[in-house]
């Protein structure tokens, strides 16, 4: 059977990125951020049409690269899931590009901008291979350039802590890469194949004749434990204050809403269709579900004594991985979709608030302390309205995603009863609290008078409004349509297995 034109969208897509990391390292500092700015678009597009022919069509479809078939070819599989979400975490990308755009100028070195705009076109493949993989070594192989690539972002600037917080970042997620090749190497030597229908029917064969049921686990165990560490789950998070909150604007926002998603992601695919949700009821979601009640308010407490608002924001994403972890941890389709929403609301919001929050921060003299924010929102109003919005998403404020997020989470923990029931809607409460403790807090500080008043109003910074205007705008459609949405996740998951 012949495909058809636009199915070959995800190898072109990966292909054409590498190709432009490798011309962006050569070009001037202008042409090189103009090729960051054309590929997100043209992988934007991509993507969107993929999400429309798969949503269409109502099915999936595989390519196989390079013409050879399985066991030993590597595939990339897409379906409305997989378009869903690399629709949107490259919007995310493309609006952290534009919304950082004149940061990026002011704090990059003209030197270094075209190696900025390189590891940034190799995170990009590394987002849609990973997004789009059928198989686990192709998996692993996107993990490490999307490590080292994470890490050249944070270090950009070159300063001494920026290189610090790139150093800290990759020694945890070098730990977490480790983790996660023991894991796969484990399955590999257990099952012989990489490929995930292969692997599945394997590991269901293992299962069903009783057969190496703990290393199994085990593998399982690793590879969770590697995707963990690499997301910042409590407590492996220590790297990320300083990570998110040191670097440029469109750097945090990226690494915040993109990286640590499409492990997650990938992770749920291993489940899904690699039968890890067999070997998953065995203890896993116990420790699982455990790590992510503790993280939840963990993250938050740590926020609430933040002084300089970007940690808080930092912290905040601590708080919201364990919201992502805990649906995961339900072990039920429900709670794997509802974990699915959670990313993409996240993602919106936390590339809005470290856009926004990195603006507030320059028209406040570069300190994001709270008494030097008071009243910034006067001096940068789309960005004030942006911070308010996605702080307010973050809450739980109806009508916006992170409203919807939680109420899909909720009912997810209504659906498994018992015990988890209550702890899942205990810790949703609490946890909503705290958030508005730290998160309202810092939103309506922007709106006190304060010093910031005296100061004269700097020039708009447009490309940033109009990046934050439109994540607004996603917010509030994942508010209003998050039954869509759902439905469109719900659907993709159903083709996983």
């Amino acid at each position: 059977m012949s495909m058809a034109l636009w199915q070959n969208l995800p190898l072109l897509m990966i292909v054409g990125a590498l190709m432009c990391a490798a011309v962006s390292s050569v070009l001037k500092a202008k042409a090189a951020r103009a090729v960051m700015l054309g590929l997100s678009i043209l992988e934007c597009a991509g993507m969107i049409t993929l999400l429309y022919f798969t949503v269409s069509l109502g099915e999936s479809f595989v390519f196989p690269m390079g013409e050879i078939g399985a066991p030993f070819g590597n595939e990339l599989r897409v379906g409305p899931a997989e378009a869903l979400v690399g629709a949107l975490l490259a919007l995310v990308m493309l609006l952290a590009v534009v919304g950082g755009f004149q940061q990026l100028k002011r704090d990059v070195r003209e030197n270094r901008t075209p190696l900025y705009a390189a590891v940034y076109c190799l995170l990009f493949a590394a987002m849609v291979a990973m997004t789009f993989t059928n198989d686990l070594f192709t998996a692993y192989v996107f993990i490490e350039i999307s490590t080292i690539a994470a890490c050249a972002l944070i270090s950009a600037r070159g300063h001494g802590q920026h290189i610090f917080a790139a150093a800290r970042y990759m020694i945890m997620n070098l730990l977490g890469s480790g983790l996660f090749l023991l894991g796969l190497s484990m399955l590999y030597s257990l099952t012989g194949h990489l490929l995930f229908p292969q692997l599945g029917a394997a590991v269901r064969q293992l299962i069903l004749e009783n057969r190496y049921s703990m290393p199994l686990y085990l593998s399982f165990l690793l590879m969770t434990m590697g995707v963990a560490i690499k997301s910042a789950l409590y407590p492996f998070h220590t790297w990320l204050p300083s990570a998110y909150s040191n670097s440029t604007a469109a750097s945090s926002a990226i690494l915040s809403s993109v990286v640590s998603k499409m492990y997650i992601f990938l992770l749920i695919k291993i489940f899904l269709r690699a039968e890890g949700t067999a070997v998953f009821a065995r203890r896993i979601d116990d420790v699982l579900f455990l790590f992510a009640m503790v993280g939840i308010i963990a993250g938050s407490l740590h926020a609430i004594v933040q002084r300089h608002v970007l940690r808080m924001v930092a912290y905040s994403s601590v708080a919201q991985i364990g919201y992502i972890f805990l649906g995961l941890a339900l072990g039920t389709r429900e709670g794997v979709a509802a974990t699915v929403f959670h990313i993409l609301a996240h993602s919106a919001a936390k590339s809005m608030l470290f856009l926004a929050g990195n603006e507030l921060r320059s028209v406040s003299g570069q300190n994001d302390t709270f008494p030097a924010l008071r009243g910034a929102a006067k001096k940068a109003p789309v960005a004030g309205l942006a911070f308010l919005v996605g702080a307010c998403s973050l809450v739980g404020v109806p009508l916006l995603g992170g409203f919807s997020s939680k109420v899909f989470l909720a009912q997810a923990g209504i659906g498994i009863g018992g015990w988890r029931m209550y702890v899942v809607l205990a810790e949703i409460v609490l946890s909503t609290a705290l958030n508005v403790a730290y998160m309202l807090r810092a939103a309506l500080n922007l709106y006190r008078d304060g010093e910031t008043d005296a100061k004269e109003k700097p020039a708009s910074n447009w490309p940033l409004n109009a990046a934050v205007s439109l994540l607004m705008a996603l917010t509030v459609f994942l508010g209003v349509c998050g039954s869509t949405v759902m439905d469109w996740i719900q659907k993709g998951i159903a083709l996983f297995v």
